[in-house]
């Protein structure tokens, strides 16, 4: 019989599964209940807002890619220490991100992200860069 996964792993998967632009196996880590805060911006409440935004994230002309550099638990809290890259047709965003995830019975509960807007800035001040150069 095999053990259920950590709360480590679940986080892992599920970034695993939105880097793959696999919403529905993203969502499989999620609570019915989920909130999802990011720095400054709107907090998503209920899997069904935050599936919409993940979707909409995740499209051929605009996807998702996480590098995990650090992640550490205490019990069902995650940390992580990654670096995003958001692509957004020929653009290419990258920028770090600390976030927590509080589990509740193997799935999240809590995803509150924090970051710099001005990393945001310089990110897609150099995809722009990139983009005009490379043409």
């Amino acid at each position: 019989m095999n053990a259920p996964p950590t709360a480590v792993e679940v986080v892992e998967d599920f970034f695993a599964a939105l880097t793959d632009m696999d919403v529905d196996r993203a969502v499989e880590h999620l609570a019915p209940d989920v909130v999802w805060q990011n720095t400054t911006l709107p907090t998503l409440r209920g899997l069904p807002a935050v599936r919409r935004a993940l979707a909409f994230a995740n499209r051929p002309t605009r996807r998702f890619e996480a590098v995990l550099q650090n992640i550490a638990s205490d019990g069902q809290t995650v940390l992580t220490e990654r670096i995003d890259t958001l692509f957004v047709g020929p653009l290419r965003s990258t920028f770090w991100v600390c976030g927590t995830f509080e589990l509740h019975d193997g799935r999240i509960v809590l995803w509150r992200d924090r970051f710099s807007w001005g990393n945001v800035a310089v990110g897609t001040v150099r995809a722009t860069a990139r983009s005009l150069l490379h043409r």
